[in-house]
């Protein structure tokens, strides 16, 4: 049976829930890719080969990373016992037990602090605020190219920031030496097709696109509109359908940050020095 791809301008439309989107003027497939992007939580029992493996960390490696500095690692985590004691230090998230491989991408000053210490070289710049930017830069970008590259092949995948509500737990569980932060992880898999993932709309353009300078007011009716159209994708996910109200009380109060209020404290007991 041959599969339908969508159109461009349905594509768009779903990404914005618009009702009229507008017809892009170029359009490829690694675009229909990107504007496809979904978060799996339900994967089937079938492996992720270590040749696909090496496929989506040269993917990952081929992200632009600052000064040439590769600033980052990944672990590849498949043992079962210890994705369990990972799924629960990040808030018991099934699906990290349930797909093959959980990817935890790390901030990693490690490698070249060692470099440094075989060269007798000094390596003061990496103690201050920018370096450590640097390498949770490096490793989004990376962790973005190895995921359109898995979603181009057919897998799932989604992101858990949920690594961070207890660092010191993960990086004893993973073995990190100083100088290696876990960032977040990256769950993925083949996608049960029975979970039905659709794809989240995000905010109107004019909301996040500003030209020449910053316009805040302008954003109060786009932002209002986004509200309708979110609404209605949540209540055929049989969730709460206010946006605002979600982002309203995952910023209310250190609380609610679940742990990660204590990021520099975490970034300081791994030996990053934030100055």
């Amino acid at each position: 049976m041959t599969q339908t791809v969508p159109s461009a301008v349905h594509t768009i439309g779903q990404r914005y829930r618009d009702p009229n989107p507008t017809e892009p003027a170029q359009w490829n497939p690694v675009l229909q890719v990107l504007h496809e992007h979904r978060s799996v939580r339900r994967y089937l029992a079938d492996d992720v080969s270590d040749d696909t493996l090496r496929l989506l960390i040269s993917a990952a490696q081929s992200a632009p990373t600052s000064s040439n500095l590769q600033v980052w690692s990944v672990i590849a985590v498949r043992d079962p016992a210890r994705k369990a004691r990972l799924a629960a230090l990040a808030g018991g998230q099934a699906h990290i037990e349930q797909a093959p491989v959980l990817l935890v991408w790390t901030a990693d000053f490690a490698r070249l602090r060692q470099l440094a210490d075989d060269h007798e070289a000094p390596l003061v710049g990496a103690d201050y605020l920018e370096s450590s930017y640097v390498g949770f830069i490096d490793a989004a970008l990376a962790a973005q190219n190895a995921v359109v590259a898995a979603e181009s092949l057919g897998l799932g995948t989604v992101y858990i920031g949920t690594i961070r509500n207890n660092p010191e737990a993960v990086a004893a569980e993973l073995k990190l030496p100083e100088q290696v932060f876990a960032v977040f992880g990256l769950v993925v898999g083949h996608p049960d097709p029975t979970e039905d993932t659709r794809i989240k709309p995000r905010l109107p353009q004019p909301a996040v696109l500003h030209r020449e300078t910053y316009d805040l007011p302008t954003q109060r009716d786009h932002v209002a509109a986004y509200e309708t159209r979110i609404a209605a994708f949540y209540a055929e996910q049989e969730l709460s359908h206010s946006w605002t109200e979600r982002v309203l009380a995952r910023l209310a109060s250190a609380a609610s940050l679940n742990g990660r209020h204590r990021l520099r404290e975490s970034l300081a007991n791994h030996d990053f020095h934030l100055h």
